[in-house]
């Protein structure tokens, strides 16, 4: 069974609801998830094992959490060239953090992303919890699922 590590970096919960609601999509796909909070990791070791990495980052002030940015740089140690990938967000005005997730892991990670971030207000806006499901089959679908 494909393994697939969700990492995500909120300030009001809004972008933590969105990844849980990607890992339901890829279990329903019938891949094994890990849900982390970007806090929580402090070593690259922590990012080895995986065949899919989904990061997401709320955008605050036009910028992803500091978490995330702290995140992206150990993930850049980690040795994450051709994984599968994918971002997310939620935002009030901007959410440019997910495309900037997306950006780095695509250029700077060389990962085989899926087609473009998922970026959302909350999963609780019309469609958002289907959109979130349906962006956790696409990357399923890229682990040949």
């Amino acid at each position: 069974m494909p393994k697939a590590l969700i990492v995500f970096a909120t300030r009001t919960g809004k972008t933590k609801q969105i990844a849980e609601i990607i890992a339901e999509g890829l279990r329903i796909a019938g891949v094994d998830v890990e849900l982390l909070n970007a806090n929580g990791i402090k070593k690259e070791s922590a990012l080895e094992g995986y065949d899919a990495y989904v990061f997401g980052s709320s955008t605050y002030h036009g910028e992803m959490m500091a978490g995330m940015k702290t995140l992206l740089f150990l993930a850049e140690k980690a040795d994450l060239a051709g994984k599968i990938g994918g971002s997310f967000g939620s935002f009030g005005w901007s959410g440019e953090a997910s495309d900037r997730i997306f950006d780095t892991m695509k250029h700077t990670f060389n990962m085989d992303m899926v087609s473009s971030s998922l970026r959302l207000k909350s999963v609780s806006v019309e469609g958002g919890i289907k959109m979130a499901q349906d962006y956790g089959r696409e990357i399923a679908k890229k682990l040949g699922l």
